[in-house]
């Protein structure tokens, strides 16, 4: 019977984890917007900052499909919480609870890290992934509009920046500096 083992990737998993990137990106019809390179994934995930962390899922030794999360903080709940960014099972290996062992696997994380709550986004038209997210008791957050700056914009608001902010001095027992 085959089996689905949950492991933490590792810098030698990097040339998996792009094919994972690429496979859901194709499924999505957005593999034109991926940039991602295995020398970028291996700075912002396996570097001294990492900013993400990434659980692979084998079925039956096959790498089937991915998660990749990083941390988030809820101030109304005064704790932590993860933001799932990217949930992908290869196309001919759905439908054997891979993705919900994944999920299960990060509902754990979150519990064990003291986390009030787990976030992700999913397109519109995935109707299969909502229902099944709808399943799991995951509600949809209609009332919020999602917003993204990115590219051009995302330079073009950060030039407006002054230097005026990282002359003021610290407030005290502050950890942040610019």
């Amino acid at each position: 019977m085959p089996t689905i083992q949950v492991r933490w990737a590792a810098e030698p998993d990097i040339p998996v984890i792009l094919d994972m990137i690429r496979g859901l990106a194709e499924y999505e019809k957005l593999s034109h917007m991926v940039t991602a390179t295995e020398e970028r994934l291996r700075e912002t995930l396996f570097g001294a900052k990492p900013a993400a962390e990434v659980l692979l899922a084998h079925y039956d030794l096959e790498c089937a499909g991915f998660a990749l999360f990083f941390p988030t903080y809820s101030t109304f709940l005064a704790q932590p919480g993860i933001y799932l960014e990217d949930l992908y099972v290869k196309p001919q290996l759905r439908g054997k609870k891979i993705g919900l062992t994944l999920l299960e696997r990060l509902a754990k994380i979150a519990a064990e890290r003291g986390c009030g709550r787990m976030e992700w986004s999913v397109l519109d038209w995935n109707e299969p992934s909502i229902r099944f997210y709808k399943r799991l008791g995951a509600v949809p957050m209609n009332e919020w509009t999602q917003f993204r700056l990115a590219g051009e914009a995302l330079e073009k608001l950060a030039s407006r920046a002054t230097e005026v902010f990282s002359m003021l001095p610290l407030a005290p027992g502050s950890q942040h500096s610019s």
